[in-house]
């Protein structure tokens, strides 16, 4: 039986030119992790440690839950008043999935030590963007519309296992350069050890951090992320508090990074998501019309999974986010194009029913905990759908829209959905 740790050390972090490595201890267990970049300048400078400093906190969370400690003493890390506020949100929310899961809240949590931070100035061209790009959806839309004028690059993020060759093949089409990061997990992580816990942790946030710290490394003004609006829809309500898959992409998790941020190098550096005020419905929308991603992008988690023989080859066509992937894009593409895509068609097979009255919000069960849109804009994509001819003799895909019933309309969700932090410069 597994029991909780007592306490959790952040045991120092290592800065060179071109790696970070993080040093953890779990009572007597010792974890390391180490990222290397590629196609940026030092690492050394203070605004750059500074802002690696932040990526070590989140990065701390991976090993932290392998034993939930009591106590967390992040040491002799600089922490300031903003840092601290994010690495206490990452701890209760970024962990809100793994705490429900398993049925562990970390209310008694206590975090200890930290230093005081100090501001520095970097050298920065708000003109020049890096954007984290995963070969998905999102990531190809806010690629395709940020505005040509602002020169980009993509920021990869490879396991030491080997890259993605979804994701390289999508960033080939891109004409981008590419500036990357390889991230090698402690060993012990990636094949749980059974006396740990496992879990979700919030990795987005820490890919954000790493993407930061190579964009100032390479004089870059701006992290454009690819999170639309219902990222910050949580998935259920626990204990009195909000769990939500996505919390890591969420609105508030962007605040409190861009804060934790400008406390260390000023507000002229930009982390923001371009899509925040885009439902997956618009991105679909958009996604559709830059047909050249359409044979070689993916969304299915499989494709990704951090030990190389895990990996699927193809879109499953079985999990959340494939069905939800093929909801979304079913009202812009004919049906044949969506059925080339995925070598499949999840909407249509009676296996996955139960899966899409989940997503669009019938019965009891909460959203997947996957990176899907929130059930209302499930129940208006099929809706949508099961009005559409080529639909028609999947006559279940019907019944289920009249079950659903969602706040709002198709035309309104093509709208702009609450506020945005992108630049005026980033948009066309």
């Amino acid at each position: 039986m597994r029991t909780r740790a007592q306490l959790f050390r952040y045991a120092g972090l290592e800065v060179t030119a071109d790696s970070l490595t993080g040093h953890f201890e779990l009572d007597k267990d010792q974890f390391t992790e180490t990222v290397t970049f590629e196609g940026v300048g030092s690492l050394e400078t203070p605004a750059i440690v500074a802002i690696s400093q932040l990526w070590y906190l989140l990065a701390g969370l991976s090993y932290y839950k392998a034993g939930a400690a009591r106590t967390i003493d992040v040491g002799a890390t600089p922490l300031g008043e903003k840092g601290a506020t994010l690495l206490r949100a990452a701890l209760h929310d970024g962990l809100g999935e793994f705490a429900f899961r398993n049925d562990m809240p970390l209310d008694d949590v206590v975090i200890e030590g930290g230093t005081a931070t100090q501001r520095y100035e970097p050298l920065i061209d708000p003109h020049r963007v890096l954007i984290p790009f995963g070969g998905g959806i999102d990531s190809v839309v806010t690629v395709a519309e940020l505005a040509g004028h602002v020169d980009r690059s993509l920021f990869v993020v490879s396991p030491g296992s080997g890259r993605f060759l979804p994701l390289e093949e999508t960033a080939n089409v891109t004409g981008l350069g590419v500036v990357r990061a390889t991230r090698r997990l402690d060993p012990r992580i990636v094949r749980v050890d059974d006396s740990f816990f496992a879990g979700h942790v919030p990795v987005t946030a820490m890919v954000t951090l790493l993407g930061a710290v190579a964009a100032l490394a390479s004089g870059r003004g701006g992290v454009a992320m690819s999170n639309e609006h219902s990222s910050s829809a949580p998935n259920l309500r626990w204990l009195d508090r909000d769990v939500n898959h996505q919390w890591s992409k969420s609105w508030e998790a962007e605040l409190l990074i861009a804060e934790a941020i400008a406390e260390r190098v000023g507000d002229e550096f930009v982390v923001a998501s371009f899509l925040r005020d885009r439902s997956e419905l618009w991105v679909a929308q958009t996604f559709s019309h830059h047909v050249r991603y359409h044979h070689v992008f993916r969304s299915c988690n499989r494709a990704f999974a951090q030990i190389r023989e895990l990996r699927a080859a193809n879109w499953c066509g079985k999990c959340d986010k494939c069905l939800f992937v093929n909801l979304i894009l079913a009202p812009f593409l004919a049906r044949p194009a969506l059925r080339d895509i995925f070598s499949s068609e999840p909407l249509s097979d009676p296996a996955r029913r139960e899966q899409l009255r989940i997503l669009v919000g019938i019965g009891l069960d909460h959203k997947p905990f996957e990176c899907v849109g929130d059930p209302d804009e499930s129940a208006v994509a099929l809706a949508r759908v099961s009005q559409m001819d080529e639909w028609a003799n999947v006559e279940w895909l019907g019944e289920l829209a009249r079950l659903a019933s969602p706040d709002r309309d198709f035309d309104e969700l093509l709208t702009p959905q609450g506020p945005s932090r992108a630049p005026a410069h980033w948009v066309r």
